[in-house]
């Protein structure tokens, strides 16, 4: 894949200036107190997906499907991400926040060849060593550049979809590349990647032996830029003027339906009952051009929306980092459930791996928790810190309702928001609450000092040093 100007992306953080610290009780991951029998676990996640783009937060974007998925089970009010996607999908993977293994800085790019460390044991790893079938569908992101960071490679006995990114929906190129494997091997093939994505996975359900517990990670590229739909799901919006909301509002209405496809699948097949279905999406979505992907979409205007919550992706403001998130399991979690308690995304891991009957043993100190409990029973979350992000330009840490956003690169800035009285974060309180600010900084300089090198810094030096300290040229000199 051809170079990314990876200087320029290091430059566009550090004008962005917007960090994101990371927090949570470390290392506990509590079982839930009661037992359950063991589901299939089908986990679908949305990319760039905007708080009140869906149906059931106020959208007039038809989603019906998801809609459903909320109303029959449990919508979760403060479910938290990383504000990026590669590290929101790391900390799914690992139970662990991205600054543990150098993850904490933007994305892998599409140039770049590093990965999410080898060493980390992965959610699949462990559910197939609980004895779960596990297979997954779309979007990887957490390592590229060598089969070895594939997904089959990291616990999945299959994948279908894409390594990097973002691709082209209908070509299924990144940078003139296709992007588009069967397992190990580069598939061409014509169709829109989210409806092939949702076909992919129904095939894999129609084809489980039901008796074996499976783990279904979907993970859509939709409605990630480049803002691409079909004609005929463009056509049921044409009502909507302005032609990039038009298109995300298909692009969406497109993730639904495969969603609806998916569900009928379990349905017909009858493991719908004894599955635990997630969805969520992978961070908030872009409020800011230059979050919205690699290609340039700052002449538009942008088509999502976040509600009430401060900016969006990219940022350790809520938009960017308080997603839209449900799940289902009938009989299991009451329908109509509404949890507004703080639930990490790393949280998913020891709660998915409490419910298979599997074994911690092999991971890392994990940062999540068990949520079981405060999802089906309504107790209190055992969480009382969340970490938005720790890295070099700053941080963000949640300790219960007190909010502390840091950009520490100058001109350096503090602000503190009482999320209780002020969930938009319009008030900054550091003036009036010196003591909690610089207990929250402590506690940022504490996991700082705990982080791995952000693995992003490094490669963007390492291709700086490249070009400005090579060869010298003497164009009027003969180098020999």
């Amino acid at each position: 894949m051809p170079k990314l100007p990876l200087v320029s992306l290091l430059l566009s953080l550090l004008a962005a200036c917007q960090a994101t610290p990371a927090s949570a009780p470390l290392g506990a991951a509590a079982r839930a107190s009661a037992p359950a029998p063991r589901p299939h676990v089908v986990f679908i996640l949305a990319d760039d997906l905007g708080w009140a783009d869906v149906g059931f937060r106020g959208s007039d974007i038809r989603t019906p499907n998801i809609d459903a998925l909320a109303a029959g089970g449990v919508r979760f009010d403060q479910l938290y991400t990383q504000p990026f996607c590669t590290q929101t999908r790391a900390a799914l993977m690992t139970g662990r926040y991205p600054l543990r293994y150098g993850l904490q800085t933007i994305v892998i790019p599409s140039a770049s060849r590093y990965t999410l460390d080898p060493a980390e044991y992965l959610l699949p790893q462990t559910l197939k060593d609980a004895g779960y079938a596990t297979q997954m569908v779309g979007k990887w992101h957490i390592g590229h550049s060598d089969q070895a960071y594939w997904p089959e490679r990291r616990g999945f006995d299959y994948h279908y979809g894409m390594k990097i990114g973002e691709i082209d929906y209908f070509t299924h190129e990144a940078h003139g590349v296709v992007d588009w494997y069967r397992n190990d091997q580069p598939v061409v093939e014509e169709g829109y990647s989210t409806r092939l994505l949702g076909a992919d996975a129904v095939r894999q359900i129609e084809r489980h032996d039901a008796a074996q517990p499976l783990f279904l990670y979907l993970a859509f590229n939709a409605p990630h830029s480049p803002y691409q739909a079909p004609e005929d799901a463009l056509a049921r919006y044409a009502h909507i003027e302005d032609p990039t909301r038009r298109t995300y509002a298909a692009m969406i209405t497109e993730m639904d339906e495969q969603i609806g496809h998916v569900l009928d699948a379990l349905r017909a097949k009858g493991m719908l009952e004894n599955t635990l279905v997630v969805f969520q999406s992978d961070n908030g979505a872009a409020a800011s051009a230059q979050f919205a992907g690699e290609i340039d979409v700052s002449k538009l205007k942008l088509p999502c929306s976040n509600g009430p919550f401060r900016e969006g992706k990219g940022t350790n403001y809520e938009g960017g980092t308080r997603v839209v998130a449900c799940a289902s399991w009938p009989g299991h979690i009451p329908a109509g459930t509404v949890v507004d308690e703080p639930i990490h995304t790393v949280d998913w891991y020891p709660t998915l791996v409490g419910l298979a009957g599997g074994s911690l043993a092999k991971t890392k100190p994990l940062d999540g928790l068990d949520q079981w409990s405060t999802i089906t029973r309504g107790t209190a979350s055992p969480r009382d810190e969340v970490v938005y992000n720790v890295e070099t330009f700053g941080g963000a840490l949640r300790e219960g309702d007190w909010k502390l956003v840091w950009k520490s690169t100058l001109p350096a800035k503090v602000e503190l928001f009482d999320l209780a009285r002020d969930p938009y974060e319009k008030t900054d309180v550091s003036a009036q609450h010196p003591k909690v600010v610089a207990r929250l900084q402590q506690r940022i300089q504490a996991l700082a000092l705990e982080s791995q090198p952000a693995l992003l810094l490094e490669d963007v030096m390492n291709a700086a040093k490249s070009s400005l300290f090579g060869t010298p040229a003497f164009p009027d000199q003969d180098p020999h």
